[in-house]
């Protein structure tokens, strides 16, 4: 998706809200017990704990919002009830921890829509935003903002390329940055690493990160690198340029220094079909190089971004880059308008319906949209607009999915027009392991927890072990599965049951419950 800038006011700072470390675990490998609303048993059911390892039916109890012990029933140890305890009976579920979102937008309205029913509908418990170069500016205002009125979901943000260099260079930005200019973006990255975020993140087949050189990205990700930093990339192709964009980002790695991961890995050119194996040998040897180099995946074969992103060279007169993207990258049949603000009736029509209702051709309907786009920004109207585009096979999707260096993620939003906002985990958990048996349940939730939660530097997430927080998903593997569509992309999934965040209930019986216990997760913290 593209950069989406966010300027949110804070109401004040809050004292940090991360729920507390345990302060002590006795010889029996248990946690003080202490009473309160996020204190429960959870009996009997098939525990997955993120690690990769295979699952097994026991018993799970929480005290105060963290993780205090694991019993496996076939131990004869399953857990008894306590005074203070309330006790969930989740036989025939599964108990995993909550889902970490590493490539998500769920934060655009997440200050008005607190709840997030998109993201833990699914089971998401934390998300990863500032991406695609994009990020809220000053960073510190929307975590004051956060703290002040918590989300149901944990926050984490990556501070944005693309944010910075506009904060530098205003509207001048379709050229290379000066040397004074970097380091005054160098400057403004060094304070959004000290508010506490993860990293860069680049997003460089937009604008303005198009028009910056390697050596402006390396730069930036040397700081980053400093602070024990991270770098999350959208690449400068994900198509025709896509071999050149990875030789990028392994020369990014290597100069920087720094771990790196790929932005919603993806084959999404007809050319590149087929070809996922031949990719990942490049990036195997990469990291038995030493590089440490990982990617995200979304399940399905479909983007969602802006109509200008196929014109890698900016000219939207241009027939044959529209010729070339309408024949190589997206059909019209396969292109859906998402948002179209200068016209909302064509919204969910594709390019193919709406070149028939106006008796054009395509490539003519194509370049007409973009201009009416423009158009209506020059008249200071809203000319925003987005598509919905097939692009992938499901084989080359499952086959990155499958890399063991790559974790799940969205790459969605709270209304998007994309499902994968309220269906990416289902649909993995549903279709790739159920019915298609690509991966195995405890290898999805792995890439979903655990992995994901390395992959960003978390401790104490992504796991079901004593002394983790209590961000737990309860699901259904018989019936789990993603009910949204590109024609009703809000709809929520089945088969997941419950969904604790901070120990606190967050979704149960098909609903937000209201709780927002979400916290934000600043670099290096416990």
């Amino acid at each position: 998706m593209p950069p989406t800038l966010v300027s949110p006011r804070a109401a004040g700072r809050a004292l940090c809200a991360l729920v507390p470390l345990l302060a002590a675990c006795g010889g029996d490998g248990r946690a003080p017990v202490s009473a309160g609303e996020n204190t429960f048993v959870i009996r009997g059911a098939t525990i997955v704990d993120g690690t990769g390892r295979a699952g097994f039916t026991g018993s799970v109890r929480v005290v105060g919002g963290t993780i205090a012990e694991v019993a496996p029933a076939e131990a004869g140890a399953a857990l008894s009830p306590l005074d203070a305890d309330r006790t969930w009976d989740a036989s025939g579920l599964v108990l995993a921890p909550g889902f970490v979102d590493t490539h998500s937008h769920h934060d655009g309205g997440l200050l008005i829509e607190l709840t997030a029913l998109a993201a833990v509908s699914q089971g998401i418990t934390t998300i990863v935003v500032g991406q695609d170069g994009g990020s809220p500016f000053p960073i510190a205002d929307f975590f004051a903002a956060l703290e002040t009125a918590p989300a149901a979901v944990n926050v984490a943000s990556y501070a944005g390329h693309g944010t910075l260099r506009r904060q530098v260079m205003g509207e001048d930005f379709r050229r290379e940055a000066t040397a004074h200019e970097i380091a005054a973006m160098q400057a403004l990255l060094e304070t959004e690493l000290e508010s506490g975020v993860l990293g860069l993140s680049t997003g460089l087949e937009y604008d303005p990160g198009i028009y910056s050189t390697t050596d402006e990205v390396v730069a930036l990700a040397e700081t980053a690198a400093t602070h024990g930093g991270r770098y999350i990339s959208h690449m400068r192709s994900e198509d025709r340029g896509l071999r050149e964009a990875i030789e990028e980002t392994i020369e990014i790695a290597e100069r920087a220094r720094i771990p790196v991961q790929i932005s919603h890995f993806k084959l999404a050119a007809r050319s590149l079909w087929g070809q996922a194996a031949q990719v990942l040998v490049r990036l195997d040897a990469a990291r038995a190089a030493g590089l440490d180099i990982t990617a995200d995946v979304y399940p399905y074969e479909y983007w969602q971004s802006t109509m200008t992103v196929l014109f890698p060279e900016r000219d939207f007169t241009d027939r044959e880059a529209a010729r070339f993207a309408l024949e190589e990258l997206v059909a019209p049949e396969g292109m859906l308008i998402g948002r179209f603000e200068p016209d909302p009736a064509l919204e969910g029509k594709t390019l193919a319906d709406i070149a028939q209702e106006r008796s054009a051709d395509p490539i003519t309907t194509y370049l007409d949209l973009i201009a009416e786009s423009q158009a209506a920004r020059e008249e200071g109207r809203d000319g925003g607009e987005s598509i919905v585009a097939t692009s992938m096979t499901v084989d080359d999707i499952a086959a990155l999915i499958a890399w063991p260096h790559a974790n799940v993620a969205s790459d969605g939003g709270l209304r998007g027009a994309h499902p994968r906002g309220f269906g990416t985990y289902p649909r993995v958990l549903g279709q790739y392991v159920r019915e298609e048996g690509r991966l195995t349940l405890e290898e999805a939730i792995h890439k979903m927890t655990g992995l994901a939660a390395a992959h960003m530097g978390f401790s104490r997430r992504g796991t079901l072990e004593v002394g983790a927080a209590a961000d737990l998903v309860l699901l259904d593997p018989a019936t789990v599965i993603d009910r949204a569509t590109t024609a009703e992309p809000h709809l929520t999934s089945t088969g997941i049951e419950r969904v604790w965040v901070g120990g606190m209930v967050v979704y149960e019986d098909g609903a937000v419950t209201g709780a927002r216990p979400g916290v934000v997760l600043r670099r290096g913290q416990p």
